[in-house]
């Protein structure tokens, strides 16, 4: 999936970095400390040589309790920044909620709008549709001055992650496209320090949406209540696990103070991979409750996979009831879909899928043929390769409707490593039906 941003693009299948430029005196960690024309331009140029692909310039404190700036002194500090630093080539984000800055600093080159009230305004919605500039939609309970009242949600993620796709929705509906739209579910703004864990443990949800997503964490307060960090630029080490973490739950972009911390945890970032599991024979059910016993075997699967060393389960689909493919004289399948990161090779993690199989009684006597559970590698993230014992991504992928509907559950618009977007319109075989 790519983020389209004016003259860049950014492949979301590997963590964007964002360095932080605050033009601002009263920024909660670093206020005043670039807000000069000659120190900002220099400290976005380390930040770059650093390894942040986007400066993302802010001229507005939005911490919590924070007064709003005028219109006129935000663009007094951003937009002789911003028209530098892209005259220079670099993908220049404005961190703004106030239309008129972000046109004047679109039209001094700025490539991404990032709005911390999710595009709310009207006016700033015009803005978008009117320019090719990415953007970035997040998600505040209320304004910085009061968004820390207090706060509320009966169920912080699904709610934050319906603010966000209706955001989106929007948007699309306006006339932006799709791949211009990232979301951002706000840790801090407008939620205590636990409703902020509850959205970072649950950051694959909002990778259900279909938009690149972005993690930003750096030095907030709920980092310091989780690690008992008083200091916030003591923070960077933590934020740049706490980053790391939500990228394998399927972040794309980190917005980030301390670049070199955060490319450094980023190099621990382990590859993605999709697994399809399937079973049309039923270890233990009694008559009429066949499909609970083929869910059971995969079931006890998924808890397989949970064995297997260095990979963590992301994310699960549905499960999907399906029409038997290609050897039609069977039984009809239970299926879903699994994400996972994993540090263990194509080959080595077959084997142990494999292992699983055979602990289920899997066995091979018909080709396409009743069994008790199917595992398959379906796609590995920059993986591409074919031997006598592994294709990948594997080959029948998109005629697959009962691999194509759970992938597409969890991944909305996915990619394949060779490059083959994934779309329901292809699949023919196998057609399944959500359960």
């Amino acid at each position: 999936m790519m983020w389209k941003c004016a003259n860049f693009e950014f492949d979301s299948t590997r963590p964007v970095v964002m360095g932080i430029l605050n033009v601002t005196p009263d920024s909660f960690s670093d206020g005043g400390q670039h807000s000069g024309f000659v120190e900002a331009v220099a400290y976005a140029r380390q930040m770059v040589d650093e390894g942040a692909q986007i400066i993302d310039v802010g001229g507005e404190s939005t911490r919590p309790g924070s007064a709003e700036v005028s219109v006129e002194e935000e663009l007094a500090r951003v937009l002789d920044v911003v028209r530098q630093l892209a005259d220079l080539g670099l993908c220049v984000s404005i961190d703004t909620r106030h239309a008129e800055v972000a046109r004047a600093c679109v039209e001094a080159g700025a490539a991404i709008i990032n709005d911390v009230t999710g595009f709310r305004d009207p006016a700033m919605v015009e803005v978008a549709k009117n320019c090719d500039a990415g953007l970035v939609v997040m998600h505040m309970l209320g304004e910085p001055a009061t968004m820390q009242n207090d706060p509320h949600y009966d169920d912080v993620v699904a709610e934050v992650k319906e603010y966000l796709g209706g955001q989106a929705a929007m948007l699309e509906a306006a006339g932006v496209a799709r791949e211009r739209i990232c979301v951002d579910p706000g840790p801090g703004f407008g939620k205590t320090a636990s409703q902020t864990m509850e959205l970072m443990r649950n950051f694959h949800e909002f990778n259900r949406l279909g938009y690149p997503a972005m993690v930003a964490v750096s030095r907030k307060s709920y980092i310091g209540s989780a690690y008992g960090i008083s200091e916030p630029a003591q923070r960077d080490e933590a934020s740049a696990q706490e980053a790391l973490m939500a990228c394998e739950l399927g972040a794309s972009v980190v917005r980030a103070h301390n670049v070199p911390e955060t490319m450094k945890a980023l190099k621990n970032l382990r590859p993605y991979v999709i697994l399809g599991l399937g079973s049309n024979v039923a270890l233990v059910a009694n008559p009429g409750e066949e499909t609970e016993g083929k869910i059971a075997n995969l079931e006890q699967a998924i808890t397989g996979l949970c064995s297997i060393p260095d990979t963590q389960i992301i994310d699960i689909s549905s499960y999907y009831e399906s029409e038997p493919a290609y050897y039609e004289d069977q039984d009809t399948f239970v299926n879903a879909v699994v994400l996972a990161r994993t540090g263990v090779p194509p080959k080595e993690l077959l084997r142990y899928l494999h292992a699983i199989e055979n602990s289920l009684g899997r066995t091979r006597e018909i080709e396409n043929g009743p069994r008790t559970l199917d595992l398959d590698i379906v796609d590995y993230q920059m993986y591409v390769g074919q031997t006598d014992e592994l294709t990948l991504p594997h080959p029948r992928v998109c005629e697959r409707d009962f691999v194509v509907k759970p992938l597409l559950e969890l991944l909305p618009n996915h990619v394949l490593a060779d490059g083959t977007p994934v779309v329901a319109d292809g699949a023919v075989y196998g057609k399944a039906t959500k359960l």
